[in-house]
């Protein structure tokens, strides 16, 4: 069975996994989560961050075949991944993702669906990152998650580096895809999330009963999800 390998979304970092590895650990399912640059603990200025780093990072921590989970823009630099070294990826999932568009960056993609959940939630903080505002963080990102997941997620969120969002890839990895939807988004439209999956597999697509933070949200079914995942991979 390969090892999960989790990347979280922007302004993350391999802490918001927590819950999630702790379901797979008790499942026996060998998993790990990193921080991409200019992430979590990873010292990297916003400055020097790219998608091509991002990937990079990523095919660094991969010594054998992994299922690889992406989360929201997570779904970037997975393809990303894939598309350089897809001998390394058992499979991509998918959660809560952008699902890349050949020769769309991501910020290019967010404004391709007529709704707009973001508007007025980013905040640049200088040339090369943006924030989410404070007032954002509640009804957008953790409004169905357990008590303490707020605070727990504003002593660790940082920056996002912009580069990364305005960097399209050039096409699709010829490796097995997922999507895992999450039906309550208030971030990724949940029809948008659709509509990016339209072109998988209907045996590749689910969904979850949740916002757009389901590791917190319910780290034992997206955990469970996954674990399916890799059985079959």
């Amino acid at each position: 069975m390969p090892e999960i390998l989790l990347i979280h979304g922007s302004c993350h970092g391999a802490w918001c996994w927590r819950d999630v590895l702790a379901e797979l650990q008790a499942m026996d399912q060998p998993a790990r989560a990193i921080d991409l640059p200019g992430h979590g603990a990873d010292p990297t200025p916003a400055s020097d961050v790219t998608l091509d780093g991002y990937a990079r990072a990523i095919l660094d921590a991969i010594d054998t075949p992994v299922v690889l989970v992406g989360h929201s823009m997570g779904g970037f630099p997975i393809t990303a991944a894939a598309l350089e070294a897809p001998e390394k990826i058992a499979a991509l999932v998918h959660v809560a993702a952008y699902i890349p568009a050949s020769g769309r960056s991501l910020a290019q993609m967010r404004f391709d669906w007529p709704e707009q959940p973001l508007a007025g939630a980013i905040e640049k903080t200088g040339p090369h990152a943006f924030v989410f505002r404070d007032e954002s963080h509640d009804p957008l990102f953790y409004h169905d998650c357990p008590e303490g997941t707020l605070n727990f997620a504003r002593a660790h969120l940082t920056p996002q580096p912009l580069a990364p969002n305005d960097t399209a890839l050039p096409g699709i990895p010829k490796v097995p895809r997922h999507a895992i939807l999450c039906t309550e988004d208030r971030v990724i439209p949940p029809a948008y999330q659709a509509h990016m999956a339209r072109d998988l597999p209907p045996g590749h697509v689910s969904e979850l009963p949740t916002g757009h933070s389901p590791f917190f949200a319910a780290p034992k079914a997206l955990a469970e999800r996954l674990a399916s995942i890799a059985r079959a991979a």
